[in-house]
């Protein structure tokens, strides 16, 4: 079984605090990664996590995402790539320790963008490691484009992109929230999560999804569940969860048994 899984960056950084990790989460949940993984080392793992206050804070800057057109431009290009990096080697270390064999494939080098879409995957690098026992990591990064010179992709765009060649069979959103609630969490204490989401379901929730409650240059939670959405209209057979990552073990539990009612499924 092929299982990708996303560390959000709400999660794994303050977003709204520039340039700041959350390092004692990172290593946990690097942890229950590993855990899970040594009870079922023949399921294939995709991990990945979101830039959060890393690579959103440059990129809004120097609004990469709408695209790159001067010297100036560039300049925030190769400082968001470098900035998403950072968190990267953060993510990659951690995993390390935890005695996963874990090796980090930058998007920018493996997909092509047009408009701000990705066009092209070269999923052969993250295939060969697959093959090879090795887990790929990736992350949201900055992508050239053939029509707006460079561009943002998040997370979600590069698993979406990379389902096409390598379709999952579950994929886990894990991030602060667990889940899609009801009504907005932050704002509604007593928001609770729904367990179950179809597809024709989505539209009558748009108010509760909002977006970010950080900076956020990819589309918040209504940008994560519409490309999601999308992604399963293509692979109908995928399963696609929103868990929280904040409560120690919940991560580990839901790897282990991903059928266990834990946040929210969304299916066809």
């Amino acid at each position: 079984m092929r299982h990708f899984i996303k560390l959000g960056g709400s999660l794994i950084t303050d977003k709204n605090a520039p340039l700041t990790p959350r390092p004692l989460v990172i290593q946990r949940l690097a942890r229950e990664i590993a855990a899970a993984y040594r009870s079922d080392p023949d399921r294939r793992w995709i991990i990945s996590h979101g830039s959060g206050s890393y690579g959103h804070v440059v990129g809004r800057r120097y609004n990469t995402r709408q695209g790159v057109r001067d010297a100036r431009g560039w300049r925030g290009f190769v400082e968001t790539g470098y900035i998403a990096g950072q968190l990267n080697r953060l993510v990659l270390a951690a995993l390390l320790r935890a005695g996963l064999p874990v090796i980090s494939l930058p998007p920018s080098a493996l997909v092509r963008c047009r408009e701000g879409r990705i066009v092209h995957f070269h999923a052969e690098p993250v295939n060969a490691a697959l093959t090879r026992g090795l887990i790929p990591l990736l992350f949201g990064d900055v992508a050239f484009d053939e029509a707006r010179g460079g561009t943002i992709v998040s997370t979600e765009e590069v698993l979406a992109a990379l389902a096409d060649s390598l379709p999952p069979h579950r994929l886990t959103l894990v991030g602060v929230v667990d889940g899609v609630c009801d009504s907005d969490p932050i704002r509604h204490p007593a928001a609770r999560p729904i367990p179950r989401l179809r597809l024709d379901e989505l539209d009558a929730l748009d108010a509760a999804l909002g977006g970010s409650h950080g900076v956020d240059v990819t589309g918040g939670m209504a940008g994560k569940i519409s490309e999601m959405a999308r992604l399963i209209r293509r692979h109908p057979g995928l399963r696609v969860h929103l868990i929280s990552g904040e409560t120690p073990g919940r991560l580990q539990r839901h790897l282990q048994n991903p059928d266990l009612p834990l946040g929210t499924t969304l299916s066809i």
